[in-house]
């Protein structure tokens, strides 16, 4: 961990999450897990989950702090709800990133701290991949389809991340897998990953 920064990374229930990509619950949490592996190795990082499995293979991460959800409520709600007062930076992450390198997650939080709020937006340019909050900034945050312009309207700074960062490519899609699968997709990604389209990248180096 080298950045004083906490990380919250919401993840949905494996078994009902990410419908449009249609794929296996193990896949979905691999996704995220590889994510959230990649974001503890720069800083720390809490994740909101209701889903048991998940809680106990996000526990197992070092750096990794779990908050129970109750009752899912969305994105925005659940990244309140692990999102401590404290006075050091904040960022919530979405947990959809499986190619995310640790080095494009530094550099873009050292890029915000400059900076009272950030948005990163995602490869489409339409939606949000990353906010943040310099320390002593009240925290909001407007997750959903097409959220750029809405964390525009909040006051966010766009961050000038280049159009291929592993921390642009979220995916939703098989088509976006194929994406992030050509950048390199974490070991647990690859592991239920399965064709060509998804293997060109091979598996980026574990965090």
């Amino acid at each position: 961990m080298s950045l004083d920064w906490t990380v919250v990374v919401p993840l949905k229930a494996a078994a009902s999450g990410k419908s449009r990509l249609g794929a296996s619950a193990e896949l979905v949490r691999a996704i995220g897990l590889d994510t959230v592996a990649a974001a503890a190795a720069v800083a720390r990082v809490v994740v909101v989950t209701a889903d048991p499995q998940t809680t106990a293979d996000a526990a197992a991460i070092p750096g990794v702090t779990v908050v129970t959800e109750q009752e899912p409520r969305g994105l925005n709600a659940a990244i309140a709800l692990g999102m401590p007062a404290v006075e050091t930076p904040r960022a919530a992450l979405l947990g959809d990133l499986p190619a995310l390198r640790p080095d494009d997650l530094h550099g873009t939080l050292d890029a915000a701290a400059s900076v009272d709020r950030a948005v990163v937006a995602d490869a489409e340019g339409t939606g949000s991949t990353l906010v943040t909050a310099r320390a002593g900034v009240a925290w909001e945050s407007a997750f959903g389809a097409d959220s750029l312009a809405r964390h525009l309207a909040l006051g966010c700074v766009r961050l000038h991340v280049p159009e291929h960062s592993s921390l642009r490519r979220d995916v939703d899609t098989m088509a976006q897998l194929a994406e992030a699968a050509a950048l390199g997709l974490g070991p647990r990604s690859v592991r239920f990953s399965t064709g060509s389209a998804l293997s060109q990248g091979g598996p980026r180096r574990e965090a």
